[in-house]
């Protein structure tokens, strides 16, 4: 049985819950859309695109709000693009409302930041604003692909910094914290770009919208963890797709107060 390409979010899914994994990577089950992966893609849509913005005409006097004016628009743009996804999930008006307020808020605490690093490059290094914008723009949405280890991965922001390379991840979480499960994607992040660059990045991590950034440095375990993690996912589902070798692991996140697992009902975690 050939090896499945895995990825960051399939190797969690697997240590979360074998049978989830089943339903979702082996049966190809379609997943439910919620308002939280919906909202991501728009704020990742707007962080991504903000570096292709015009800035000729910015300057020193007009750039905060220039920045802000922009991201803004962005946002707009892309919450009336994913208008039919969002419609999908029955939110009344009063909800729609509140999560986009909330985007809101993330990707203007993330202008912030930028316009702080903008302006700190600026007198540093004595340059213009268009020269700082363009040495912040990072490499975006970047696709690894590993045939050596049969895993992929979509990176959302590679730096440059000068002799280093720092690779970034935007999330929207509450939670301003490294759990194992964005230790893990970060270390396979590292894993590929060292496949292909033959050079370790410098420091991975994590955007927290709500929050800050949040880096820490790459050293050799972060790649053995990940070298570990997806071989031992390799080592399962490359034997057997038979159901019973999958098994539930029921959990708080089979169900809770306001939502289930995308397969609850076919899975019957409580029956």
């Amino acid at each position: 049985m050939a090896k499945r390409v895995e990825s960051p979010s399939s190797i969690n899914t697997f240590k979360q819950c074998q049978r989830k994994y089943y339903y979702q990577y082996v049966k190809k089950l379609p997943t439910i859309p919620n308002i939280h992966q919906i909202r991501g893609n728009i704020a990742h849509s707007t962080l991504e695109n903000l570096y292709d913005i015009d800035v000729s005409l910015f300057n020193e006097e007009n750039y905060e709000t220039k920045f802000k004016e922009a991201i803004q628009k962005l946002l707009f743009f892309y919450w009336k693009k994913y208008e039919p996804k969002l419609k999908t999930l029955n939110l009344n008006k009063d909800q729609e409302r509140f999560y986009f307020e909330e985007t809101m808020l993330m990707v203007m605490n993330w202008i912030n930041h930028f316009i702080k690093e903008i302006d700190k490059l600026m007198k540093e290094k004595n340059i213009s604003l268009q020269e700082a914008f363009q040495q912040l723009t990072p490499i975006r949405e970047q696709k690894y692909v590993s045939d050596n280890y049969s895993v992929q991965g979509f990176i959302d922001a590679i730096h440059l910094i000068e002799e280093e390379v720092h690779i970034v991840d935007y999330k929207t979480n509450a939670n301003f914290e490294f759990k194992d499960s964005i230790k893990l994607q970060l270390a396979i992040y590292s894993l590929l770009y060292f496949e292909k660059h033959g050079k370790l990045p410098s420091k991975v991590g994590v955007f927290f919208l709500r929050h800050k950034l949040k880096l820490m440095n790459v050293e050799e375990e972060l790649l053995e963890l990940a070298k570990r993690e997806i071989g031992l996912i390799h080592s399962h589902t490359s034997i057997t797709e038979k159901i019973s070798d999958y098994p539930r692991c029921i959990t708080p996140l089979c169900k809770w107060s306001t939502g289930k697992c995308d397969f609850y009902e076919v899975c019957k975690p409580h029956k």
